[in-house]
């Protein structure tokens, strides 16, 4: 490991010069790669330089330990390095993890609602009005690009963008059955109903990083809907692409150009075409190891919301938090950082294990 943390340094150092050199002032594309690089390795640069004066500082410690004035600081000044450098290599060895390509980018995130009748709808209301807020926290913009409401309130299906630096990093763990047991506004009773909706987390891809054949595309135009199927818009701005091969529909109708909604729907399809191709390779990868955490895939249960006793439990991580009016106002850091150290954890195991 040290001999890469020396390799990590020296590049680093490498690019630091390039940033420097007057011939990268005019190269726009090439100045931004340079600096995007030297952002993802400055953590770890970082890292290094701590770890390597820990290394200096317990080398002159030591020549201390002998001195009869200073021998007692300086072994204080040893083991206090000493326990740094060792809190220091696990950070380290996770900084040195793979990252996944697709964590700095902006998701598009699909609720439907599923089992359940008119509750589902309102449940997914609840679950898109979660992620909104959780957003606006992190400063993130959010953009409806398709929605199919109940006179009621509900959602029967939302798809939505989120933009900001690492969405999908913390939000990508969402995707799967989302399960709700709670007394429905519309139960006299008050018997308690179990009710799903559906989670797919998307990370956003751009048509031209997907190869779509415009053969493969039948684009009808019709007037956007409100609740309950009402026309809202006298032209037809909304948009419907039927991707042919694979039989994937997406429609966009929230904007009132056809323009946008046409881009949005492009987006959308080439992100779903994407995520159909990882969601393929994962399966045949989960035959060799299945994670803990999950595959991702939105058949799998993953969370019950819990109302008549207050808690929320993630199936995956075992992990129950009776914090239930915070999480669906928002508060879900508390949630992603357990399956963050769930998963980090898991791949500092299987990187132990190959080594």
């Amino acid at each position: 490991m040290l001999e890469k943390l020396r390799q990590i340094g020296e590049k680093y150092a490498e690019l630091e010069r390039k940033m420097g050199e007057p011939e990268y002032y005019g190269d726009v594309e090439a100045y931004a790669r340079l600096a995007k690089e030297l952002k993802e390795l400055a953590p770890v640069a970082a890292a290094v330089r701590e770890y390597e004066k820990l290394e200096r500082d317990m080398a002159e410690a030591r020549e201390l330990f002998s001195d009869p004035e200073m021998g007692e600081m300086a072994r204080e000044e040893f083991e206090s390095a000493k326990a740094r450098m060792e809190e220091l290599d696990g950070e380290i060895r996770l900084l040195l993890l793979p990252k996944d390509p697709n964590d700095e980018r902006n998701v598009i995130i699909e609720i439907r609602s599923g089992v359940g009748g008119e509750e589902s709808a309102l449940f997914a209301s609840s679950l898109y009005r979660m992620y909104s807020m959780y957003a606006e926290a992190q400063h993130w913009k959010t953009e409806v690009a398709n929605l199919s409401d109940t006179e009621l309130g509900g959602i029967k299906e939302i798809s939505f963008i989120v933009e900001g630096q690492g969405a999908y990093s913390r939000l990508k763990y969402e995707s799967g059955v989302h399960r709700v047991q709670r007394v429905p506004e519309t139960e006299a009773g008050g018997r308690i109903h179990t009710s799903t909706a559906t989670v797919a987390v998307l990370p956003e891809v751009d048509e031209v990083e997907v190869e779509l054949d415009p053969a493969d595309l039948q684009i009808d135009t019709f007037r956007s809907s409100g609740a309950g199927g009402q026309h809202v818009n006298k032209t037809e701005s909304a948009i419907r692409i039927t991707h042919l091969p694979t039989g994937m529909v997406v429609e966009c109708q929230d904007e009132r150009s056809q323009y946008k909604n046409k881009d949005r729907a492009m987006k959308i399809l080439a992100s779903r075409l994407a995520e159909a191709a990882r969601e393929k390779q994962n399966a045949e990868l989960a035959a060799e190891r299945r994670s803990q955490v999950g595959t991702g895939m939105r058949n799998e249960r993953i969370r019950t919301y819990n109302f008549p006793q207050g808690r929320v439990t993630d199936h995956r991580i075992g992990l129950t938090l009776y914090k239930i009016d915070q999480i669906m106002d928002g508060a879900l850091d508390e949630l992603i950082d357990a399956l963050t150290a769930a998963e980090q954890a898991e791949k500092l195991k299987a990187e132990a294990d190959e080594g």
